[in-house]
């Protein structure tokens, strides 16, 4: 296979990354795609770092073998635990990670006060620290991990009363405080994103990532010559447990019908 024909590949514990493989659809319609769900270990947020590096290097080797040019960790916990010692275990490929938008969103507060969605993995890692000291010094950030938001996303419930009760819970008391900016530091969290809208109102903005992370895939693969001239062939959506709502979600968000081979091992 000619290699800027060979696929993308991007994975996530379950179908939160689905968002970035929605913004790359769209930045780099000619680039195919392979996906990898793990919901046989959903979700990753409270698991050790450990575990998630362990994860995501069998993913990796995975989806390496199916013949990818280059891996998007579409994953903020994954990012925050394993890419560091994904690239230095594979030095020759590509590896593009999720990142909270803590720089953009220092930059479009009004108040002075942002606040973060994320999981307790992305919270506690030396990238989103790392993050905070270079771009937050001169804001604050309020943060919430969302806990069980993850599973809900994953249940397909995305709107009505439950689910708009349980954001409101999170996002009333920053809104309170004066956030005027939030960052949505979980791929899965853009699948409320509509909701999490309604309730901050129009005067308050909300950050999502994924549309940066397709542009700085587009570069990568500029780079190194690697744009796909055509669309070599279907997209394709790998499951480590059940399908559950997987092919249903991914559908409706991505607006084609998903086939997913599930149960793969390694």
């Amino acid at each position: 296979m000619i290699l800027n024909r060979q696929p993308v590949g991007l994975f996530d514990s379950g179908i939160g990354g689905l968002t970035a493989a929605y913004a790359i659809i769209r930045e780099l319609p000619n680039e195919q795609i392979f996906y990898f769900g793990d919901t046989a270990h959903l979700p990753y947020g409270p698991q050790s770092a450990e575990a998630v590096r362990a994860y995501s290097a069998d993913i990796v080797r995975f989806l390496l073998d199916q013949g990818c040019k280059a891996i998007v960790v579409a994953c903020n916990t994954a990012t925050a635990a394993a890419l560091n010692s994904l690239r230095e275990r594979w030095p020759e490929i590509p590896f593009i990670g999720m990142e909270p938008a803590v720089k953009p969103g220092a930059r479009a507060t009004r108040t002075g006060k942002v606040g973060v969605l994320a999981t307790a993995g992305t919270f506690k890692s030396q990238r989103y620290a790392s993050l905070m000291h270079r771009f937050a010094k001169e804001v604050e950030l309020l943060e919430n991990p969302c806990a069980g938001l993850v599973e809900r996303i994953e249940c397909g419930q995305l709107n009505g009363p439950d689910t708009e009760a349980f954001l409101r819970n999170i996002l009333e008391p920053m809104l309170y405080a004066g956030v005027d900016t939030f960052v949505l530091g979980c791929t899965h969290y853009p699948f409320v994103q509509p909701l999490i809208e309604k309730i901050v109102g129009p005067n308050a903005s909300v950050i999502n990532p994924a549309p940066a992370v397709a542009r700085q895939l587009r570069r990568i693969l500029e780079g190194q010559n690697l744009l796909s001239p055509e669309l070599p062939g279907p997209h394709r959506f790998f499951v480590s447990g059940e399908k559950g709502n997987f092919e249903a979600l991914a559908s409706e968000l991505l607006g084609f019908g998903v086939s997913v081979e599930a149960g793969v091992t390694f």
